[in-house]
């Protein structure tokens, strides 16, 4: 397991003081440290891990950021698995590898690969915001103006800017970003969801693709019902949407794939008021904040069936922990042969701590397991 390490792990006793002195937990020297930086987004976790040698090297090599997703997938998975997994990690963890340099980044302060429990994600709207605080309090944006700094991310799905505040010291908040080409790729698409009957869907990309619908279709309350009921039948929907609709990215086939279904209260319409929604995504992984590219890609549909305009901000809420995320159309674009948007996301990132992780060879649970 390729990471950067931190201190010798060892250290002797001085005898007399019963253990004192030694660094604890005890390591062998060929037993990784795995060292992270804790942050949440509107509850949402990210874990970032600052450096991945192997990455990096593959990055100074000359891959681009999706050869690189493909290369630590296909061959440090177990970084993943040992970090977002049991018992370092838990069914809703979500991360991120910092990549800085090399082709990944393109010009970029920095780049970013993104993970979660099942897998690895194209974009990240929470994660940006986070990153985007991180980028300048570790000092990865050469020069920070004030009041506020652009940070130039470059995600799978292609670049995104956060524009976070700076006083001279360090970050604060709210966090916000412009998103890559957000588009709808179909709407009132009528699907077969087993155990449910048809439900009319619609499925828009804000750097990731989401199926969305009201939860009232299935029968259920975004507010009120349980979450594992809303879990199984957002599920439900991502399964039925896979087998029964292709989607097409118009750069990548790599990005071509549904990520989740968000369920919504159904208040698409321009409001000042709150919409809920709930994210379900991956293998039944709950995101406890709004979802910043949910958000994007809901946006994206709210200004293509014409019930927003450009700049008419909405406020968007969790209905895991009430967190707030706000989002609005800040200009046209095009992208392929979708009519698209570039959205503006805007939420809170705070950090939670610093972690040393260790794994010992001999542990036989030492890259994680799974347990839902």
């Amino acid at each position: 397991m390729a990471a950067r390490g931190g201190g010798d792990g060892g250290g002797d006793s001085d005898g007399a003081g019963g253990g004192a002195g030694r660094a604890l937990p005890p390591r062998s020297p060929s037993g990784a440290v795995l060292q992270t930086v804790e942050m949440h987004t509107g509850g949402e976790p990210l874990r970032i891990i600052p450096r991945l040698e192997a990455a990096e090297r593959a990055a100074a090599a000359g891959l681009s950021l999706l050869s690189l997703r493909r290369e630590v997938a296909a061959r440090h998975d177990h970084v993943r698995r040992a970090l977002m997994h049991e018992p370092r990690g838990h069914a809703g963890m979500y991360g991120a590898v910092v990549v800085r340099g090399g082709a990944a980044a393109e010009g970029a302060h920095l780049a970013a690969l993104f993970l979660h429990c099942a897998g690895y994600s194209a974009m990240c709207g929470h994660a940006v915001m986070a990153l985007g605080r991180f980028a300048l309090d570790y000092g990865l944006v050469p020069a920070p103006t004030r009041p506020e700094t652009a940070v130039r991310l470059r995600c799978p799905c292609g670049p995104v800017t956060a524009f976070v505040p700076w006083d001279g010291h360090r970050s604060g908040n709210p966090v916000r970003f412009h998103s890559v080409p957000a588009f709808a790729a179909a709407t009132d698409l009528a699907i077969d969801v087993p155990g449910h009957g048809k439900v009319v869907v619609d499925i828009g990309y804000g750097g990731t693709f989401y199926a969305f619908l009201s939860a009232e279709q299935l029968g259920l309350d975004v507010c009120s019902s349980k979450t594992r009921d809303l879990v199984s039948a957002a599920s439900a929907v991502t399964e039925a949407v896979k087998k029964q609709f292709k989607l097409h990215h118009p750069e990548s086939e790599d990005l071509a794939f549904l990520y989740g279904t968000i369920l919504t209260d159904g208040k698409d319409a321009f409001s000042e008021e709150p919409t809920t929604n709930i994210c379900v995504f991956a293998d039944e992984q709950v995101d406890r904040s709004p979802t910043g590219s949910g958000v994007t890609a809901r946006v994206a549909l709210q200004y293509h069936k014409g019930l927003i305009q450009l700049g008419q901000s909405r406020t968007f809420q969790s209905s895991t922990t009430g967190s707030l995320f706000t989002g609005k159309a800040v200009k046209e674009a095009k992208f392929g042969n979708y009519n698209a948007v570039i959205v503006e996301v805007s939420g809170e990132a705070f950090y939670t701590g610093t972690a040393t992780f260790t794994v010992e060879e001999e542990d036989p649970l030492k890259h994680g397991f799974f347990f839902k």
